[in-house]
């Protein structure tokens, strides 16, 4: 029996909105042309936070600081460990390395589960898992962070 692949992703999240990914439209990826959480696989023996934050300096040169662990997703595709923090710097200042676009996106967005990219010019679906986790970070931030309102 084969290991699932080790991911790590990012909570990136601002003003109540969460930054992601629309990821390119290449049918051998996971969620083609789906909103996404920026991250990605761990390297050999890589700790997932090290992972987290190398993933996200290379998707969009940013430099994640003390990033917290939220909890882990299983699925058949990955184990994922989700981390959370705030985003400190304005999306126009960020490299898209990968992916068609980058966005805020906002809870109603994440609860409908559709998102419009201004650089398609198109309404694009979030990857069923994304959503499902952004939605529990949702009501655990509403709780448990004073600085995300």
């Amino acid at each position: 029996m084969s290991q699932l692949p080790l991911v790590s992703m990012a909570i990136l999240y601002r003003d109540q909105k969460f930054l992601m990914q629309l990821r390119d439209d290449y049918e051998h990826i996971l969620f083609p042309g789906q909103w996404g959480l920026f991250g990605g696989h761990l390297e050999i023996e890589e700790d997932p936070q090290s992972g987290l934050v190398r993933e996200v300096r290379e998707e969009i040169n940013y430099l994640v600081v003390k990033p917290n662990f939220f909890k882990s997703y299983n699925d058949d595709s990955a184990h994922r460990y989700i981390y959370f923090a705030a985003l400190n710097k304005d999306i126009d200042f960020l490299e898209l390395n990968e992916g068609q676009d980058l966005d805020l996106v906002s809870i109603e967005d994440v609860s409908r589960g559709l998102h419009y990219s201004s650089k398609i010019k198109q309404d694009r679906q979030l990857g069923a898992i994304h959503q499902r986790i952004l939605l529990d970070f949702f009501e655990f931030a509403q709780h448990n962070l004073g600085d995300f309102d």
